[in-house]
């Protein structure tokens, strides 16, 4: 055999490599058209949220459009159905939890406030178990719980009041219907999801643990330890710690480090990549929020097999978009980053250490 045999078979090698790959990142037509079902139900919601007529009935500092572009967003995301029907019924009970959630911080996140640094953090706690504890309850209590969180989160980012109560309903109303019309017009080339089998439940003493309920106290006990760490030392973005603990929790505890290993490696690409294109954001934010849309695309692509591809690319998503919105600051758009491998790490311990699961094979 000679040199240029040898080298054909390895390029041959190489392609049939790098073709698994993308397999794995991109399995069928229909995680592409869900992508773009994300980019566009966030639009719609984001455009609607804008107009005159919404803007000028809600309280001023309040985004309509932001907070009805998160519901549709995370609705679309959870949601995974096969019919038109079941979709959009998910959809709407998925829009309705995140604005529920918005709701409770709205009402106690004030006087949480008072307590110093940290205290409304601990609203953000209750999300966190509730993100894992309603897994029991199948596809759409995990949808519910992840929403409650991301009202919460919301919420919390806009410092909601009680007086903000009518901007979340309209928020809601024009959620929904960004989330559903995508739906309605992607038809049947949807598959639905299959989430990961429940370990079996672990027994201590007398008493067996649900597994959802050890998932929600693994990850509102590593909250907890973000809640003191920010009141102790003062964290910068302490609530993307608290969420990447809530996300990284999985159904064992080696799914959980497994989930942590491919968070930390999409977040050590997709950060850097997002803030060498930050100049793009200051004078091209067209150009940014296109490259966004795409990496939005890829995420929806890339879950669940490439969880490393989809925090790539969601970290990538986050620093663009904050420095087109106008945070510039490289120390803020860092600390989101470490403190998101903070709270990926809290999560990993807590799974460890917390009514730890064992892994179930199916």
């Amino acid at each position: 055999m000679d040199e240029h045999e040898i080298g054909d078979r390895r390029g041959d090698a190489h392609m049939r490599l790098a073709l698994a790959w993308l397999d794995q990142v991109d399995p069928g037509t229909h995680r592409r058209i869900k992508g773009l079902r994300l980019v566009t139900a966030y639009g719609l919601a984001a455009a609607l949220g804008a107009l005159q007529d919404v803007t000028q009935s809600v309280p001023p500092g309040v985004s309509v459009g932001g907070l009805a572009g998160g519901f549709a967003l995370w609705a679309s995301v959870s949601e995974a159905r096969t019919t038109r029907f079941e979709s959009s019924r998910d959809l709407a009970v998925l829009c309705i939890g995140a604005a529920f959630g918005a709701l409770t911080f709205a009402l106690f996140g004030p006087t949480l406030r008072e307590f110093g640094r940290g205290g409304a953090e601990l609203l953000l706690v209750t999300g966190a178990f509730l993100a894992g504890y309603l897994k029991r309850f199948g596809l759409t209590g995990a949808g519910i719980g992840s929403q409650l969180y991301i009202g919460q989160l919301l919420a919390y980012g806009m410092d909601l009041r009680p007086g903000d109560s009518g901007a979340i309903l309209i928020a809601l109303l024009i959620g929904m219907l960004a989330a559903i019309v995508p739906r309605v017009l992607s038809g049947p080339a949807e598959h639905p999801a299959v989430l990961p089998a429940l370990a079996s439940e672990p027994a201590y003493g007398r008493h067996a643990i649900s597994p959802a309920f050890a998932m929600g106290l693994q990850a509102a006990c590593g909250a907890l330890v973000v809640v003191a760490l920010n009141r102790a030392f003062g964290l910068a973005e302490s609530a993307w710690a608290i969420t990447a603990c809530v996300y990284v929790v999985a159904t064992s505890a080696v799914g959980t480090a497994e989930r942590v290993r491919r968070r930390i490696y999409g977040t050590l690409v997709g950060v850097p990549i997002g803030i060498v294109c930050l100049p793009l954001a200051e004078h091209w934010p067209l150009v940014v929020w296109t490259l966004s849309a795409f990496a939005m695309i890829a995420y929806a692509m890339a879950l669940p097999e490439r969880y490393d591809v989809a925090c790539g690319a969601f970290a990538f998503v986050l620093i663009v978009t904050m420095a087109a919105s106008g945070v510039h600051s490289v120390e803020v758009l860092t600390a989101r980053a470490w403190e998101t491998l903070l709270g990926g790490t809290l999560g990993l311990m807590a799974s460890r250490v917390i009514f730890p699961l064992r892994l179930v094979r199916g």
